[in-house]
């Protein structure tokens, strides 16, 4: 049903181009992998990208935070299977596109997050839609104990939602780790499998995150100049004992606003404790299970 949908747009839209699929690249972090600068750089260079034939579409105006240059609506409407505004989402990209554009980007690390929470209809979906478009899914992967650290401050950091079980809870690293749907982050080769199961064999580019993706992805586009500095993150990692102040507001289970106005202070504090503050959240005991339960992704599908 929705991909008739998007399809009699496609054919309305593209009326120059009838036999040609768009290319449709799907970036889809992992969280904590320059994700957020990426998004801000594409966002910035929209102009030159549209002069290159590549969209990154802005978002309808109907959305919260309409301005925000990253596209959660995808993985939102997939995991609450709200099909009409996946729909209207994209009849709002085709409005953008051009007899000359070939491309369209959408980032949004929340696809990998919520990847295990897509029904098999939400998947069935994204198959449905290789008859649409060429879809070619990125992701950067991260070195599992760098990136289960970062993306522990991140659930921590969350606000509460009543469906997660991790978003926003007075939970050590330890306990997080014992969570099926936090661990499962670290089973890189299973998304990577099940995307090639949905898109197809092929059509994903597994990429090994070493610090700056916008000067790959820059680099990619032919955007990039001999006297381009490396992009500044755009989120700065919290430290340890800032961790453990965020647990202690979310014993609280404070409204999301009022958490957001206690981070603001936190940062100011984490700059500060970052010059005295080097604790690890890793023990033995939990760095041992976290490599246990890491699974690296077959290093001849790195691109």
């Amino acid at each position: 049903m929705l991909a008739q949908q998007l399809s009699a747009l496609t054919r309305q839209t593209l009326t120059k181009l009838p036999e040609q699929k768009l290319k449709l690249i799907l970036h889809v972090g992992t969280p904590k992998t320059g994700t957020t600068s990426l998004q801000t750089y594409l966002d910035k260079k929209q102009r030159k990208l549209r002069a290159k034939g590549v969209l990154y579409p802005h978002n309808l105006e109907t959305l919260p935070n309409p301005d925000t240059p990253k596209h959660q609506w995808f993985e939102k409407n997939l995991v609450n299977i709200h099909l009409e505004n996946f729909a209207a989402n994209f009849q709002n990209i085709i409005a953008q596109v051009k007899p000359e554009t070939h491309t369209i980007i959408l980032s949004s690390e929340g696809i990998y997050n919520y990847w295990w929470d897509f029904s098999e209809s939400s998947k069935d979906l994204l198959s449905q839609m290789t008859s649409l478009f060429d879809i070619q899914v990125w992701v950067w992967f991260r070195e599992p104990l760098a990136f289960i650290e970062s993306y522990y401050k991140q659930c921590i950091r969350n606000p509460q939602v009543a469906s997660n079980p991790c978003y926003g809870k007075d939970l050590s690293l330890a306990q997080m780790l014992d969570i099926e749907w936090f661990a499962q982050h670290l089973d890189y080769q299973r998304f990577v499998d099940e995307c090639q199961n949905v898109f197809g064999t092929g059509n994903i580019r597994v990429f090994d995150y070493r610090g700056d993706v916008v000067q790959q992805v820059s680099e990619f586009f032919g955007l990039s100049t001999p006297h381009d500095n490396p992009t500044p993150r755009k989120n700065i990692s919290l430290n340890a004992a800032t961790a453990d102040m965020i647990r202690v507001i979310n014993r609280t289970q404070v409204k999301p606003k009022d958490k957001e106005l206690l981070i603001a202070h936190l940062k100011q504090i984490n700059r500060v404790l970052d010059n005295y503050n080097n604790v690890s959240l890793f023990d033995e005991e939990v760095r041992s299970k976290v490599l246990r339960l890491a699974k690296p992704v077959d290093s001849k599908l790195f691109y």
